[in-house]
């Protein structure tokens, strides 16, 4: 299995890293992507990469609810850093999110209109985090070719209309797959059962966020993908051996694994 989205690189994790790792191996997790949020957690990122550089994997970004004033001197920094770094396969974590305050609205999408930029240029994907602002997002992607949109909508949260409007307009995208998905009020399994090709889908945790059931309200790590597995291979009707093995070659064919 391949956690394509996780943050144990954070602060939750300062105490028993170590053993979150040797879980994570322990249920046949292979490979550990982190997302970088801001300036201030490169830092933290590069050393979780320097440590397990057998399963941990950096991705450079700068996260919507960290974009303010001063964004384009944090991308400058966070980006000076990408661009030296040979082990980066993608960048995240990056994107829109207007649930709690729109105040930076538009540099939100300024900041996400460069990065994709960035993306492009260096043919590398993108991790992508969208919330409350499906129609924002679209307004930025029609800036572009669709065809260049390539990486995952991380904790896809769509609605079935999205789903469908983003696999019919953006062929190289991909959709992230976590505890959320195995929530019972979800809607999540139908709506990627109906209109997500399983060859399209991806699996994460946003670790410590989105643990899934029966661990929902604890701190969430890789060790739970199994969980977030099983529920996919009951949406799709097809075994856990399966779905691992096809979200794998997604996951390995869209970040180059």
């Amino acid at each position: 299995m391949i956690d394509t989205h996780t943050h144990i690189d954070g602060e939750e994790f300062e105490q028993d890293r170590d053993e979150v790792i040797a879980r994570a191996k322990s249920v046949g997790v292979s490979r550990i992507l982190l997302p970088n949020i801001d300036t201030m957690s490169l830092l933290a990122m590069d050393e979780a990469c320097n440590l397990y550089p057998e399963i941990c994997l950096p991705m450079y970004g700068l996260h919507p609810t960290s974009v303010d004033a001063d964004y384009q001197q944090q991308l400058e920094c966070i980006y000076a850093a990408a661009n030296v770094d040979k082990r980066i396969v993608g960048i995240g974590e990056i994107g829109l999110d207007l649930y709690w305050d729109d105040t930076f609205r538009q540099q939100q999408a300024d900041a996400f209109k460069w990065q994709i930029n960035y993306a492009i240029e260096h043919h590398l994907p993108m991790s992508i985090h969208i919330r409350n602002a499906f129609d924002l997002m679209y307004e930025v992607f029609e800036q572009f070719d669709p065809q260049l949109i390539v990486g995952s909508l991380h904790c896809f949260s769509g609605t079935a209309a999205d789903a469908q409007r983003c696999t019919s307009t953006y062929p190289n995208l991909m959709y992230g797959v976590n505890g959320t998905f195995t929530y019972k009020k979800s809607e999540l399994p139908q709506i990627f059962a109906n209109y997500i090709p399983i060859n399209k889908v991806l699996l994460e945790t946003d670790a410590p966020y989105l643990s899934p059931l029966p661990n929902r309200g604890k701190r969430n790590e890789p060790s739970y993908l199994p969980l977030v597995l099983q529920k996919l291979s009951e949406a799709y009707q097809l075994s856990a051996d399966e779905v691992e093995q096809i979200t794998d070659n997604n996951a390995r064919q869209l970040f180059r694994l």
